[in-house]
């Protein structure tokens, strides 16, 4: 006969409730409990019924995740964490790339959520009105944006400003860019609205440049102007935007950083590969991963209690290369 969750139950000790609990949603299940439910259920050779469970539940057992845009190196990493947390509440993902479409993004929420049972969606660039419009359908649970009460994960965009101010501060710099990224982007106004309170406070004097594609390209496209702004220093959206920087100042003949000083946000592997290696601001990028899905997990189980779930984490600034002393002079 084939092994039940009754039988399961029986040897762990504890209700088919709380086996179905451990084995689905272990995050709302003690440690202690958790552990004896599998250990029991491999003991046993206990497998679930996906299909039964679902006819019993009403759930898929998948979970769907938009991105804006696989091809940069910040994604993967959250889409792995991801991964590897459904995986072990036994939950397939449904990965979709939107390309930086909005209108895309609003249509895919609408056709994932027929067949998913909730959706993590890794920073949204739809308006608000059509996220609210589209919010609803599936219980949803947003990455790298806040709207209203929409249960959301973010990232602490402004004490990773505040540390990366602060290095180039100590480093003499007065006079500093932002090389802005996408115009719809939630983390580009914030790391923005943090940049001017920061230098306002420190009385630095900042130069905003942009919007610019979040890509290799759009630090390419950006550099001359940066150049042309007569700053020491540059803070640029994302590390692909930093790494097109130093690109095409290399191209110029500038050196980094005895005549400019550049800094990037994210911390992708590609940071530490290049030379100078890229100063830039960490954000967890699997982390963020794994909580979307604890969150989206928990609203699953419970949703009065985590509809209006909150969570932020932490951003690390890490000191490479591409950061030095201000030069007496800007580069042109």
């Amino acid at each position: 006969m084939p092994v039940t969750i009754k039988d399961v139950a029986r040897v762990a000790g504890v209700s088919p409730s709380t086996v179905s609990r451990a084995l689905t949603t272990p995050a709302l299940v003690q440690a202690d409990t958790r552990s004896r439910v599998e250990r029991a259920a491999a003991e046993l050779g206990y497998q679930p019924n996906r299909a039964a469970r679902g006819l019993i539940t009403g759930r898929t057992g998948n979970i769907g995740l938009i991105v804006p845009d696989l091809t940069n190196p910040f994604f993967p990493g959250v889409v792995k964490g991801v991964q590897s947390r459904a995986r072990e509440s036994d939950f397939s993902v449904f990965l979709a790339d939107t390309d930086e479409d909005p209108t895309a993004e609003a249509g895919l929420v609408r056709a994932l959520s027929k067949q998913v049972d909730g959706i993590v969606l890794c920073s949204p660039r739809m308006a608000e009105e059509d996220l609210r419009s589209v919010i609803g359908e599936t219980p949803v649970v947003m990455l790298n944006r806040r709207v209203g009460q929409i249960p959301a994960i973010t990232i602490d965009n402004a004490d990773g400003i505040r540390q990366a101010v602060a290095h180039l501060a100590a480093l003499g710099h007065r006079r500093i860019a932002y090389v802005a990224g996408p115009r719809l982007s939630w983390s580009n106004r914030e790391r923005a609205r943090a940049l001017r309170s920061v230098t306002a406070a420190t009385g630095i004097d900042l130069v905003e440049v942009g919007n610019f594609a979040p890509q290799f390209a759009g630090g390419i496209a950006a550099a001359d102007l940066v150049l042309a702004a007569g700053v020491t220093a540059v803070i640029a959206y994302n590390d692909l935007v930093a790494l097109g920087l130093l690109n095409w100042f290399a191209t110029r003949g500038v050196k980094v950083p005895e005549a400019i000083s550049v800094m990037g946000f994210d911390d992708i592997v590609l940071s530490q590969m290049v030379s100078p290696s890229l100063t830039t601001v960490a954000q967890p990028q699997e982390p963020i991963g794994r909580a979307g899905v604890d969150m989206l997990l928990q609203l699953l189980e419970d949703p009065e209690r985590a509809a209006v779930a909150r969570r932020e984490l932490p951003s690390q600034l890490m000191v490479r290369h591409s950061t030095g002393r201000a030069p007496t002079q800007p580069p042109i």
